[in-house]
């Protein structure tokens, strides 16, 4: 009997997306921990300095579940900033309902993020770090609004929001 190539294909897909987890697991050092940053403290000071998750998010470059954020749902003035370093990232003038269940935002504040090319789900994101201690927020993407068509999709995790 012969497997149609479509199973095949499809078999071949799962094989596949069961290796990413174990691949991104041995990623290695992290944009965040390779660079020396303006802000950075050593891995045992950032350690004693956040929460696990906050570590996990911002040191490790982990993805908080969809919609766990209330920060997702945030809608006050103000302005969200780094939980690492308390560097001003994104003003809540240029945040928008994605859907995605993450923070989004249309535009960074000027001089706020940097970013880098990740492949840890095996295909090629940009990646957006904190300018100043490095910090993993999140990635960007071109299916955004205008006027940038950008979505700064963060992890509200790695932020903390300070009210106008």
């Amino acid at each position: 009997m012969t497997i149609p190539n479509t199973r095949r294909s499809f078999i071949a897909w799962l094989g596949a997306g069961a290796a990413v987890p174990v691949l991104a697991a041995c990623g290695g050092t992290s944009a965040a921990q390779a660079k020396s940053w303006p802000k950075g403290l050593s891995d045992a000071q950032w350690k004693a300095k956040l929460t696990k998750t906050q570590y996990w998010i911002l040191r490790e470059a982990g993805t908080e579940r969809p919609f766990s954020s209330p920060l997702d749902k945030e809608k006050r003035k103000g302005t969200f900033l780094c939980a690492g370093c308390a560097n001003e990232l994104y003003s809540s003038a240029t945040k928008y309902d994605s859907g995605t269940g993450w923070p989004s935002f249309w535009k960074p504040l000027p001089g706020a993020i940097v970013t880098d090319t990740d492949y840890k789900i095996g295909i090629p994101r940009t990646e957006v770090l904190c300018a100043d201690c490095g910090g993993h927020l999140g990635h960007v993407f071109n299916d955004g609004p205008k006027p940038t068509g950008k979505r700064y999709c963060m992890n509200g995790g790695a932020m903390t929001f300070r009210p106008a």
